[in-house]
């Protein structure tokens, strides 16, 4: 295998199939797995243009057991396309000290909303009239193209007040803690289960020069409600994260992390998911307000009574 130290395994997919492809390839991948909106340069704005399709891809070590791994991950790839078609998985070396080029090939500049920017940490260029959200991109982690970042950035703009305190469940690679604290909050609380993604946040919001006000732990919503962090509460509550995950959250405490009048943001929800979302919200004390949609990808917006 060359000098290679890694092997990158990616399909191209619809939205729909992004989750249950990201689960399969979770099982064989180290770090985790990353679900890209696809995005065309566009040489006029130096922005992107999205594309409908996204694309799925981890990265394993290629070591002796490499061909083991690939055999196994085909297979389990194989079963779910017997539920539904799909194209097949592309492979590619990667060498470390590539690592970081071959991000800067593919990874253009974001416009979002009506005021923000999604950089890449090379990018050394102003937006005038935009806040700029900058973020070193790794192996874990998605890179603000995703149309679920998008639309809770969307949501943010219009509801982050200067001197808010935010909380942001399950924060990633810490894009939306970033913006937060850019767009006015004073305090933004960060928590993830995993690691590496608590890892992530901290370099990223470094990089962004808000570290100072961004908690970040390991963690999720039993840990913050039970006042393991310095706020068990807040009036804007951020969780971009999969509609399954988020059900499990509600039955942990999620709606209780919202302060009365607050607001609830939701993202990683599929267009034919938001109504059980919403009336899951429903039974925990929250009101449906505002949905944001972009493809088959929505986010919505919910508050809880004074």
């Amino acid at each position: 295998m060359d000098k290679a130290s890694w092997i990158e395994v990616s399909l191209t997919v619809t939205p729909e199939l992004a989750e249950a492809v990201a689960e399969v390839l979770g099982r064989f991948t180290r770090e985790g797995v990353v679900i890209e909106q696809l995005a065309d340069p566009d040489n006029h704005s130096e922005l992107a243009k999205l594309k409908p399709q996204v694309r799925v891809f981890g990265y394993f070590f290629a070591d002796a057991s490499a061909e083991e791994r690939k055999y196994r991950l085909e297979e389990a790839l194989w079963y779910l396309g017997r539920i539904q078609p799909l194209p097949p998985a592309r492979y590619q070396l990667i060498k470390d000290q590539d690592w970081m080029e071959a991000w800067k090939k593919q990874y253009q500049p974001v416009m979002i909303g009506r005021g923000l920017v999604i950089l890449p940490a090379w990018i050394d260029k102003e937006y005038p009239g935009r806040l700029p959200i900058r973020i070193n991109p790794g192996m874990a982690f998605g890179t603000g193209t995703h149309p679920t970042t998008q639309l809770c950035l969307e949501f943010m703009e219009e509801t982050v007040q200067p001197g808010m305190t935010v909380m942001d469940i399950g924060c990633g690679s810490g894009i939306l803690s970033a913006a937060a604290v850019k767009l006015g909050a004073e305090h933004v609380l960060a928590v993830d289960i995993d690691p590496a993604s608590v890892k992530s946040t901290q370099e990223n919001c470094g990089l962004n020069g808000v570290s100072d006000q961004v908690e970040i732990g390991q963690g999720s919503v039993p840990l913050v409600s039970s006042g393991h962090f310095s706020i068990a509460s807040a009036p804007l509550v951020i969780a971009n994260i999969l509609s399954s995950i988020i059900m499990t959250l509600f039955d942990e405490g999620l709606g209780d992390l919202v302060e009365s009048g607050g607001r609830l943001i939701l993202s990683g929800i599929l267009a034919f998911q938001a109504d059980e979302v919403i009336a899951k919200a429903a039974d925990c004390g929250l009101v449906y307000k505002e949905k944001k949609q972009i493809e088959d990808w929505v986010a919505l917006e919910l508050t809880k009574s004074k």
